[in-house]
């Protein structure tokens, strides 16, 4: 019985990747939160759509970054059973 290296990195890189896209997003949308906070403080308004769209855009890639967690948890899991079973 042998281990099944690349499906099991498959799935351990597809979880890091995730996060790491989901990393870069939520940076992004913690930019244009803060760039729309100083622009609009010299304004009479803040424009709420922009800062709505940031603020679902973060909380989006919160979510995706906690379900890529689960992977790279359910790759390592994996990736321990199979050692468990070969051992």
């Amino acid at each position: 019985m042998g281990i099944d290296g690349p499906s099991s990195t498959s799935l351990l890189n597809t979880g890091v990747q995730g996060f790491q896209n989901a990393t870069s997003r939520a940076n992004q949308a913690a930019h244009e939160i803060a760039t729309q906070s100083v622009t609009d403080s010299t304004k009479d308004s803040v424009n709420t759509q922009d800062l709505t769209e940031s603020l679902v855009d973060l909380k989006t890639a919160e979510i995706d970054a906690r379900a890529n967690v689960k992977v790279i948890q359910s790759a390592s899991d994996l990736i321990g059973t199979l050692l468990d079973v070969t051992a």
